[in-house]
């Protein structure tokens, strides 16, 4: 799915890019990191379960992406007042520039490598957690930071 976004980024930059330059050098802002949202629902009593996985393999492959300068930074965010149908989790990871296909097989086989897992026990794990966690739906921001 990342590699369908680069993609489409990658065509649009490309479609757009003498206006984008154009246009960059009026406004009074610049492009930041990328923002990945997700958005998680966790059934009822499973809580404990999810905010394990979150504060053990989650946490372990984000420090590990973030030391790797991959990710610039990672938080969980709870919603407080849920009404019907709405997350509880929002999960956010800020990051600099897409990867291109090579990188991110160098990235993937890093990642593996450091959180000694086979692809097996990573998809085993994550049918656990398909059980008692949904993700119903993400989304890809753009920060924009003031120009100097």
């Amino acid at each position: 799915m990342k590699s369908l976004r680069f993609a489409a980024a990658a065509a649009l930059a490309t479609v757009c890019a003498v206006p984008a330059v154009s246009l960059a050098q009026q406004l009074p802002v610049v492009a930041g990191d990328y923002v990945e949202v997700s958005s998680i629902s966790v059934d009822d009593g499973h809580d404990l379960d999810y905010i394990n996985h979150l504060a053990g393999v989650w946490r372990k492959g984000q420090d590990f992406a973030v030391k790797q300068g991959w990710i610039t930074s990672y938080e969980i965010l709870t919603n407080e007042n849920k009404r019907h149908g709405e997350p509880d989790y929002y999960l956010i990871t800020r990051f600099p520039k897409f990867a291109d296909a090579a990188e991110a097989d160098k990235r993937e086989a890093a990642y593996n490598a450091y959180m000694s897992m086979t692809l097996e026990q990573e998809q085993a794990a994550s049918a656990d957690r398909a059980k008692y966690r949904h993700l119903q739906g993400s989304m890809l921001l753009r920060s924009w930071k003031w120009r100097n």
